[in-house]
């Protein structure tokens, strides 16, 4: 019941915003676009025009997290609202000039797009705090099988407002000393629990109603990928370890080929003044070319603008770049920000080394650098390499390694077309997040190639 209550509250709250949205759009337009097309609407017209921009609104926000009240924080969720807001209004600005078919004068939707953005921020504050209110944070014990948990349990604790957790207890104790401890609490978290285990805690939770998170291990990841078999009695589930099919190759290459031509385009000037810059302020060369991994593990050259002084890496060695690292130019720091460094690579895509979307390409000698603590890091060469990929839209610049293969897994085994147009506009969030442009801590350069997980 209390669940139901839960997601009707975030229903209300979520069709709430729409509406207001809706109205101060059709105010916008009512009072003044209608008047200024050729031809005006009159009421079917119109709401047809209103409708479009009420589906924008629910598609963008949907994929921006939008609507997750209660389960992002405050700002978070504000972020989220007014980047969808801003594309949608600007795509609706452009809907607008064709149906009036000259450019419109934009002063009243900037200024519809201010007072909205205003709006939004007072009223995820308030449906926050009356989310939290309603709603305590749910009571958690977490059963551990490694000192991983200190860890998650860190990350965990920085949602005060929503998860609590109250109690740990090693995975190692007596089953019934485990089950008796869980029931005194609403969810139990799994951080690494050896499969044996792991499955009598889950039906146990199971029969009795308790919520249970947990971190999956890499078999779980490609069992998400499997295909159910109905030919018989006896249910089957077949996992293809292939990777991608014909299909979706064909599809995938035809998106890349597309997305990538009109983007050298469309980014071109962006492209030309970050060349004349890195150009200008030391006279070295403006494109950096290096070895990387992509599908098969073929080696291919990527292309990237400069952001380090020239000889960066002038002994040969790999060298991870860290959050603060002094190799990093002036025009480098502005360039890294917001990912400008990254745009030559769309000639990769083009002709056809990477991908628009996929795990991102690694040098080969840092692959095999991992490969030999992670001998799975090599399931990531299943699929061309990406430009933009799960890792990047969700995980952080400390993110470890072996949660970023998780994350490319997770990618290759739920691949669909749909999953990718949902990542490269989720990367569009990303890009204006100063956290995922930043490079690994420096404690963490040694310690990025221990095994995260216990053997299965």
């Amino acid at each position: 019941m209390k669940r139901k209550q839960r997601r009707l509250t975030m229903y209300a709250a979520s069709l709430g915003i729409t509406i207001i949205m809706a109205l101060i759009f059709a105010f916008a337009w009512y009072s003044y676009y209608n008047h200024e097309i050729i031809e005006p609407f009159y009421r079917k017209g119109n709401w047809l025009v209103i409708f479009i921009y009420v589906v924008l609104i629910y598609v963008f926000f949907k994929i921006y997290g939008g609507f997750k009240y209660g389960y992002l924080t405050t700002s978070n969720i504000i972020y989220s609202q007014s980047i969808s807001i801003c594309i949608v209004n600007v795509i609706t600005y452009l809907q607008m000039a064709l149906i009036g078919r000259a450019f419109l004068h934009p002063g009243v939707l900037i200024i519809m797009t201010v007072l909205q953005i205003i709006v939004l921020m007072g009223y995820a504050i308030v449906i926050n705090k009356i989310y939290y209110a309603i709603y305590p944070p749910r009571k958690m014990i977490i059963v551990y099988g490694s000192s991983l948990k200190d860890s998650l349990i860190g990350k965990i604790s920085m949602r005060k407002e929503k998860y609590k957790v109250c109690a740990s207890i090693s995975s190692y104790e007596d089953m019934d000393v485990i089950f008796d401890r869980i029931s005194n609490y609403e969810a139990v978290i799994l951080c690494d629990v050896k499969s044996e285990t792991r499955n009598k805690i889950l039906k146990y939770c199971f029969d009795q109603s308790i919520r249970v998170y947990i971190t999956p291990k890499l078999s779980d990841i490609i069992m998400r990928g499997a295909d159910e078999i109905t030919l018989f009695d006896t249910p089957l589930l077949l996992c293809r370890n292939r990777g991608l099919n014909f299909e979706q190759r064909l599809l995938k290459r035809l998106v890349d080929v597309v997305v990538s031509l009109i983007a050298i385009i469309v980014f071109s000037p962006f492209m030309i003044i970050a060349a004349i810059s890195i150009k200008l302020y030391d006279k070295g060369p403006v494109l950096y070319k290096q070895k990387r991994s992509t599908i098969g593990g073929r080696i291919f050259e990527i292309y990237k603008f400069r952001s380090m002084v020239v000889d960066a890496e002038k002994d040969g060695k790999a060298v991870l770049a860290s959050k603060d690292d002094d190799r990093i130019t002036p025009i480098g720091k502005i360039i890294r920000r917001y990912r400008i460094d990254e745009l030559p690579q769309l000639f990769n895509i083009f002709v056809g080394d990477m991908s628009l979307v996929g795990p991102r390409p690694e040098r080969p000698e840092i692959g095999e650098e991992y490969a030999k603590v992670m001998p799975e890091f090599r399931y990531r060469l299943k699929v061309k390499a990406g430009l933009t990929g799960y890792a990047q839209v969700i995980g952080k610049y400390d993110t470890t390694a072996y949660d970023k293969l998780k994350m490319d897994l997770m990618y290759i085994e739920s691949y669909s077309f749909f999953l990718d147009i949902k990542l490269i506009l989720m990367t569009v969030k990303t890009m204006f997040q100063k956290e995922s442009s930043q490079g690994v801590e420096k404690k963490e350069e040694s310690s990025e190639l221990k095994r995260q997980e216990e053997d299965e």
